[in-house]
């Protein structure tokens, strides 16, 4: 069962190696759809619009054995009630890497240089004055300090990019990255994270959402940032707390952010929206691996994942105990 639309190569792929039921109407099924699908399938291929929590895996029929997550994150699944009930679950790894890592760096861009408050203005026919020494200025980004909050894939990737921009590499990670990696990117680590943030101009947030990130990046701790600092977040909205973010952005203590992600998506702050129309966020729909390629890389694993499980095989992108 397939709870959402995905890319047509890969229904198609589906449905020639399996007994398979897919979504035509693309919204997120409703909780009675859901539960019905966990009684009667097989394998589950959710995604992270549906919040697969203990009270639904305790629906589940007994046929149930492959939840196999259409995205990398596995937040919106309680894998270790799955696991417990002898559920594997697998996710699709390393194939959105290198387009969240461009998303990051537009957004960083876009924020520091009013990117998308500029592109307004020609179509809102609001040139009438022509170009001015004093209008529109941005940040200049060459010579700051970025601040990559997990150094994983899509950390790594962005500290490629970001490096080629002239930034400094700055990150704070549960542990710290190989030697070569740290030499390659010139990057600084930092056991601290209150200590970077306090000395860094852009922040962003690329690491998972689990118990020990929410509100990693809380109302104390951005108030560290400088007042010029922008934060990007490319990740889960819940390792910020946005409420206290958009609260510093309307008083001056923080120059702007660039959000892909929200805590409660689809629904956005208003405070957020507010400042959107002010020209002070830039927000996105969570298109950060929103790539044809992408996508079908992710159906792909997705595929592989479930055959290889179906036969009999330990699936390659199984998500074990230690990950959690």
């Amino acid at each position: 069962m397939v709870t959402r639309r995905l890319p047509e190569a890969v229904e198609s792929r589906m449905r020639e190696l399996f007994d398979c039921r897919l979504n035509p109407d693309d919204k997120p099924l409703e909780q009675e759809a859901l539960v019905a699908a966990l009684r009667e399938a097989d394998v589950l291929v959710p995604t992270v619009t549906d919040e697969i929590d203990a009270g639904l895996l305790a629906q589940a029929g007994p046929n149930l054995r492959l939840i196999a997550n259409f995205g990398n994150g596995v937040d919106h699944i309680d894998v270790g009630t799955a696991l417990e009930r002898g559920i594997t679950v697998t996710n699709t790894p390393g194939v959105l890497t290198e387009d969240t890592a461009d998303m990051t760096m537009a957004l960083i861009l876009a924020v520091a240089r009013r990117v998308a408050e500029g592109a307004r203005i020609i179509p809102d026919d609001a040139w009438s004055t022509g170009w001015s020494p004093t209008w529109m200025l941005g940040r200049r980004i060459t010579g700051k300090r970025l601040g990559i909050v997990g150094m994983g894939r899509i950390g790594q990737a962005l500290a490629r990019r970001a490096k080629a921009f002239g930034l400094s590499i700055h990150y704070h990670n549960r542990r710290r990255v190989p030697s070569a990696i740290e030499s390659g990117l010139d990057a600084t680590y930092w056991e601290s994270l209150d200590q970077m943030l306090a000395r860094v101009d852009v922040v962003s947030v690329n690491c998972p959402h689990t118990p020990a990130t929410y509100h990693l990046l809380s109302a104390r701790r951005l108030k560290l940032l400088k007042p010029e600092a922008i934060v990007v977040n490319t990740a889960r909205g819940e390792v910020i707390d946005e409420n206290a973010l958009a609260r510093l952005i309307e008083a001056g203590e923080i120059s702007g952010a660039g959000l892909d992600v929200f805590e409660q998506e689809p629904a956005v702050s208003p405070r957020l929206v507010k400042l959107a129309r002010a020209g002070k966020v830039v927000l996105l729909p969570h298109m950060g691996s929103a790539t044809h390629e992408s996508r079908t890389d992710m159906g792909e694993k997705v595929i592989i994942n479930i055959k290889t499980f179906m036969d009999g095989h330990r699936p390659p992108d199984r998500i074990l105990p230690s990950m959690l």
